[in-house]
């Protein structure tokens, strides 16, 4: 049997932080006949993310399917989710029920809301380390592309969400075919201001 993974959307979600660990996870199913990644918005609407893209769900929440992998991510729209209760409930009803729970970025603010994170050690972008910590009964991890606690995995701002979706492929389905999505995605990090170009 394969695995589902479900990314949350939502209103400001950041595109990178989803759509990074969607072209991996995604790269991954196209050799898996049985796996299966889906998009999953409260509203079967199009959601508009952070920088203007505008992206049609797979589900709403009410005809979601049941995931093994939940994927939340970060960006301008979890300071208004946060206090969504609609949006955190679900949450909070679908992540018992998965292998594994991850976030990129803001995402653990949602995460802790539903009570996911706490209790737990989790990273999240730099720039929110000290509001997470402050929200308490957290753990929070600075200078780290991902941390994993259990089956929480949690990475930091935008492009780190691909490293963690690259370990979580090969905990799925083995390192060197997580390294083989590496390859096949071209992701070999080599930012422009240290580049021999």
């Amino acid at each position: 049997m394969g695995n589902r993974i479900g990314i949350l959307l939502f209103d400001d979600v950041e595109e990178l932080d989803f759509a990074g660990p969607w072209e991996v996870f995604a790269s991954a199913a196209a050799d898996r006949p049985d796996d299966r990644v889906v998009t999953i918005a409260q509203r079967a609407a199009p959601v508009r993310c952070a920088k203007g893209l505008r992206v049609l769900p797979d589900h709403a929440f009410d005809d979601a399917p049941a995931l093994d992998v939940l994927l939340i991510p970060g960006g301008q729209g979890t300071r208004r989710e946060v206090d969504n209760p609609v949006l955190i409930d679900w949450i909070r009803g679908v992540a018992p029920g998965c292998r594994w729970v991850t976030s990129v970025c803001t995402g653990a603010l949602l995460l802790h809301e539903a009570g996911v994170a706490r209790g737990r050690r989790v990273t999240t972008h730099w720039a929110f380390v000290e509001s997470l910590r402050a929200r308490g009964d957290v753990t929070v991890q600075e200078r780290v592309r991902y941390v994993r606690d259990g089956n929480l995995v949690t990475a930091a701002g935008v492009s780190a969400g691909i490293d963690m979706a690259l370990w979580l492929t090969g905990q799925l389905h083995g390192a060197d075919y997580a390294r083989s999505i590496q390859h096949r995605i071209e992701y070999e990090p080599a930012p422009p201001y240290t580049a021999d170009v």
